[in-house]
């Protein structure tokens, strides 16, 4: 990986991918994450993706990428910890396979800049037109939220969890807010991000000089004054509390959150690695074959762990009625794997899992962009390798005092009911 920090607080990180035939550039702006802007961060990354200057509408983006080899654009807006994320990417073939020698590289370097440096903003505004299609789309998603049992479960939780945190900002924005969400709100929230944002490209299998060269030309025309990324927070530790919600499903859901009440260091994130892997991040691990397999407490009980925010997420599908079965089993697991003995074979199991799943990150541009831009955030800048060390030499000591950390704060329940189509 190499990594050059540019003027104008942004920097560019070329990562090796020959061995793929394919190139990826991507740009992400971050800046913090605020309640009164999310809406408008959720809608604009689908208006930058509509069309730019140099291809005001939609058929004409169309055309020139289709014209370059079937090339793709794509935004997209997260939340990582406390801060906000908008992410363009262009990909397409590598400038060696073009049929009469086209700069690649520089076209894709000129569609992604020139969508994310020069929108379709007249008059101080987007587009009525187009802002009222988007809108209306993520409507009907936040409407729309609730079909998803497992994933409104997990939100719902999240919301108590996290509180008025900033942590705990929506990604898709409030519904509440659509409606006063127009062009020029829109227009001053982008002028925020390109003011504001830290930047980030990532280049893969393109020439780094080619985009370094088009990103510096459009940092000099803007006057920015870039904020910090926000670091790693964690919740304090508080009593559980306990919510139940009942909803239309024969099947229940169950989450579960829990905080360490700090940021997890480098070395303890690694062995947090392993840690959630044993505990419920493989078939082999304890809550799938103790709570679901032997006890048949569960459809199934799965966990996942963010270093941003410091939370344990361990959600599962369970029938109503062993509801309260299912977290006894679950918390038991939990405090057996923390307190407990953890055999030889059960932690080699997990680690030559985990070392494979390692092993995959280099299968395709986007998880090699995952993983570094994921490191980029944590300021940790390991490769996969590195991490494969470190998940070696992880022993059961280290599994056990990393888990020992983790407090229980909200437990949410859905209680499924009736409709036997809805699960």
């Amino acid at each position: 990986m190499q990594r050059r920090e540019l003027r104008g607080g942004a920097a560019l990180t070329a990562l090796p991918a020959e061995q793929f035939k394919t190139s990826r550039i991507t740009i992400n702006f971050i800046l913090p994450s605020k309640r009164e802007t999310a809406t408008a961060f959720a809608l604009l990354p689908n208006l930058l993706e509509r069309c730019y200057a140099g291809c005001p509408d939609m058929t004409r983006l169309s055309r020139k990428l289709a014209a370059l080899y079937g090339a793709a654009l794509s935004a997209d807006s997260s939340v990582q910890g406390e801060n906000r994320v908008v992410t363009i990417s262009v990909c397409g073939i590598r400038d060696q396979y073009a049929l009469a020698g086209e700069p690649l590289s520089a076209e894709y370097a000129d569609i992604l800049f020139g969508t994310a440096f020069e929108p379709c903003i007249e008059q101080g505004s987007f587009d009525p037109a187009q802002v009222e299609i988007e809108r209306q789309k993520l409507r009907e998603q936040l409407e729309g939220e609730i079909n998803n049992k497992r994933a409104y479960c997990v939100q719902q939780a999240r919301r108590r969890f996290f509180g008025d945190a900033a942590a705990g900002i929506e990604r898709n924005g409030y519904l509440g807010d659509l409606d006063r969400i127009d062009g020029r709100a829109l227009a001053a929230a982008y002028d925020e991000m390109v003011r504001t944002a830290r930047i980030e490209v990532l280049v893969l299998g393109a020439d780094p000089q080619q985009v370094e060269a088009r990103l510096l030309e459009h940092l000099d025309k803007i006057e920015r004054a870039p904020a910090a990324m926000r670091p790693a927070v964690a919740m304090p530790p508080r009593p559980a509390e306990t919510y139940r919600e009942p909803v239309d499903a024969v099947q229940g859901k169950l989450c579960l959150m829990f905080t360490t009440g700090r940021p997890l260091s480098g070395q303890e994130l690694d062995w947090m690695r392993l840690a959630g892997a044993l505990l419920g991040g493989l078939p082999s691990s304890r809550l799938f074959r103790n709570v679901r397999e032997r006890q048949s407490l569960c459809y199934y009980c799965a966990c996942s762990y963010s270093q941003l925010t410091g939370a344990l997420c361990i959600d599962s599908g369970i029938e109503p009625k062993n509801a309260q079965r299912a977290q006894q089993a679950i918390l038991k697991e939990l405090a057996d794997l923390a307190g407990g003995p953890i055999s030889e074979q059960e932690l080699r199991e997990a680690k030559t899992s985990y070392l494979g799943a390692l092993g995959s990150v280099g299968d395709s541009l986007s998880s090699i962009e995952a993983w570094a831009f994921r490191e980029i955030l944590r300021g940790t800048f390991k490769t996969p390798q590195e991490v494969a060390g470190a998940i070696e030499a992880t022993g059961a000591q280290e599994i056990r005092a990393v888990l020992s950390l983790f407090s229980l704060s909200v437990s949410y329940l859905l209680e499924g009911r009736g409709n036997p189509d809805e699960v």
